[in-house]
């Protein structure tokens, strides 16, 4: 019978999580690492699991699996219980909601506790003392929530006292500096590892907007609507729709990967330009002004019409609309999101 402890791991693929994990493996443990992802932070990895599992292995010797929490995620930004940061961020309920997750799935994994490597000092939001504090009360994993690279700051866990882990072979980081980490991975050979930068993009001024005011539409609120709005140029219509118009190649794959039953996508006819998805909208005041929108960031050929088709495509059915890019008195009075 196997008797190596197990714990799972919260992962966020930076360099305090690998560290979190390395460290707690070098007294024996094995390793199980979660990374839970939704539209707003890494859901481009669901394409890419395999790949990215593999990667890690062979990076950090980190067994990586990625876990989809964008429902229960959706429905906890509607009402955080410790309110949002400085943007649309809920840094302390996300990190609850992660670790009630990963308490759930502990029997699955036969795992005995919990890390992860939230560093004390760190972020003034989710990391401060008081705050450590009421994510492990609030999630319910009290005793069973190790942080190893500040846990001698912290109470002893029920690892610790059950001699699973040696407290004395933990780290000691603290503050926003990051020269203790820095060392430590020195120490495990690891020299490429990501820079410290926030990846959610509900700390981001613009795109935190946009869900804010996705938000104020309650019925609204879904895993493709949020997706949607984080795509490209958006523009809020007068009869209620929601425009995006891509900005680059990939942006223009992504609307069309993203068109969902009902949806218009519009493109120009006879010349390079951009790839536009209208959502909740068939007025036709809303479609003329979505495709004066696409020939306005259109190419524009030197001497030629500023007039030409656009494509307007609905459930496979395809209609030539003739438009003029939309003036600059007119896009002054549509709503930007």
């Amino acid at each position: 019978m196997d008797k190596q402890p197990t714990a799972i791991a919260l992962f966020s693929g930076g360099l305090d999580s690998i560290l979190a994990c390395r460290v707690v493996a070098e007294q024996g443990v094995r390793v199980k690492a979660l990374k839970f992802i939704t539209p707003f932070f890494d859901y481009d990895l669901l394409a890419r699991e395999a790949q990215y599992r593999k990667k890690m292995r062979e990076k950090y010797d980190i067994d990586v699996e990625i876990k989809d929490i964008t429902d229960l995620y959706l429905d906890m930004l509607h009402d955080p219980p410790h309110g949002f940061g400085k943007r649309f961020n809920p840094c302390i309920d996300c990190k609850i909601l992660m670790l009630i997750e990963a308490k759930k799935l502990m029997a699955g994994y036969q795992a005995s506790f919990i890390i992860t490597g939230e560093v004390l000092g760190q972020r003034p939001m989710s990391q401060r003392k008081d705050t450590l504090r009421v994510i492990e009360r609030d999630s319910g994993t009290d005793s069973l929530l190790l942080r190893p690279l500040c846990a001698k700051s912290q109470k002893p866990t029920a690892a610790e006292l059950a001699g699973t882990i040696d407290r004395e072979k933990l780290p000691y980081c603290s503050g926003r500096g990051r020269s203790k980490q820095i060392e430590l991975a020195a120490g495990f050979n690891i020299t490429d590892y990501p820079s410290p930068a926030g990846g959610c993009v509900l700390t981001d001024l613009n795109l935190a907007n946009r869900i804010k005011t996705l938000y104020r539409q309650r019925e609204r609120v879904n895993r493709d609507n949020v997706r949607f709005l984080l795509v490209g140029r958006q523009f809020r219509l007068p009869h209620g729709g929601w425009l995006a118009i891509g900005r680059s190649q990939d942006e223009n794959d992504a609307l069309l990967r993203l068109c969902q039953p009902g949806d218009l996508v519009l493109k120009l006819n006879d010349r390079p330009g951009p790839t536009a998805l209208l959502r909740h909208s068939n007025h036709p005041s809303d479609i003329s002004l979505s495709a004066a929108l696409v020939v306005r960031y259109g190419k524009k050929i030197p001497g030629g019409p500023l007039e030409t088709e656009v494509i307007v495509r609905q459930d496979q059915r395809d209609t030539l609309l003739h438009s003029s890019p939309l003036p600059d008195e007119q896009l002054a009075g549509i709503t930007i999101i």
